[in-house]
């Protein structure tokens, strides 16, 4: 799928794009080109120790800002495929600074989608987040403008072969800023501050991640937000998983937090598609034939009203599986 091709990952040296550069690198060590771009210059000094541009001649460091819409055009020349995973996306810096997470995540959104349409751009996968669907807070509204904004650009994109597709799931396990790293290296002062007893989150390993991404440059006809069948897990179980003798002091719910996580709403039901591993919620009016789709991925439609949160779900993550979990994608020598 990405032999000979050139693709470009906007928050390229973070966790998610790390691991797809990891990923990319060793399923197709015949990529044409990979461009890393991303406006933190340490980070990509130190990424560059790890995937050094004298082994693996195809990458390359890009320092830009999506708030610079000259800047992506000129990293977007000779591109095929655009990921765009860059976002502010810490919750409470968000309701912090309002004005910085909207120029982000909305006009960075605006700027993607743009330089793409001035390029020769053909395939765009923007990440969204469970937090985008019903937002009660300005990273999740961000989230979903920007969601919005992608979908739509199929219907401008004109006689370009160009499809743009959006991929939604939970928090990734291990990611930077994600509760297990946190309450890892807050276990050694023997108290863990629990927000809410009766939290429950979505969680996806960023093999898990990188693998839906993949999903959808392979198969996405242009239009679909893409959702992944994932375990929920208790946030009172991940306390004790990683530290069972450590004490739990409840902290509250910090601005703009949710005690339980949709993916799905009911709003979305009538549009929304189970294709196996995952479902995907369509336009209201496609730019390609829908009966068509339907046969092509024997999509079934669910059944009006369904809604997927974290807390309604069906499988669930135990505190044994979240330790072997966290051996296997965060800390190979953890101990409880």
């Amino acid at each position: 799928m990405l032999s000979n091709k050139s693709i470009l990952i906007t928050g390229g040296t973070g966790s998610l794009g790390k691991e797809l550069t990891r990923t990319i690198l060793q399923k197709w060590p015949d990529v044409k080109r990979l461009v890393i771009f991303s406006r933190d210059e340490q980070k990509q000094f130190q990424m560059d120790q790890e995937f050094p541009g004298s082994k693996y001649p195809a990458i390359r460091y890009f320092i830009g800002d999506v708030r610079d819409l000259d800047r992506l055009k000129r990293a977007m020349e000779g591109i095929d495929y655009v990921i765009h995973a860059a976002a502010m996306k810490h919750v409470h810096i968000a309701e912090y600074n309002p004005d910085e997470c909207v120029k982000t995540n909305i006009g960075g959104a605006e700027n993607v989608i743009k330089a793409c349409l001035d390029t020769n751009v053909s395939k765009v996968v923007a990440l969204s987040t469970d937090k985008a669907c019903a937002p009660i807070n300005l990273y999740g509204a961000t989230k979903l403008t920007s969601d919005k904004l992608f979908i739509a650009a199929n219907g401008i994109r004109g006689k370009r072969d160009l499809k743009f597709s959006v991929v939604r799931y939970g928090n990734v396990m291990g990611s930077n800023g994600s509760v297990i790293p946190f309450f890892l290296n807050q276990k050694k002062k023997g108290v863990l501050p629990i927000t809410d007893e009766n939290m429950t989150r979505f969680n996806i390993t960023l093999k898990g991640g990188v693998d839906m991404v993949l999903h959808a440059l392979e198969t996405a006809w242009g239009g679909e937000l893409f959702v992944p069948k994932i375990p929920s897990y208790k946030i009172t179980d991940v306390a004790k998983a990683v530290a069972p003798n450590c004490e739990h002091k409840i902290s509250g719910i910090r601005p703009g937090e949710k005690i339980h996580e949709e993916m799905i709403t009911s709003s979305d039901s009538f549009t929304t598609y189970d294709l196996g591993k995952y479902y995907v919620i369509l336009p209201q009016r496609p730019v390609f034939n829908l009966e068509e789709y339907i046969k092509n991925f024997n999509a079934k439609l669910v059944k009006q009203g369904f809604h997927y949160t974290s807390e309604n779900n069906t499988e669930w993550e135990t505190i044994d599986s979240l330790r072997k979990l966290i051996i296997e994608h965060v800390d190979p020598a953890f101990k409880p």
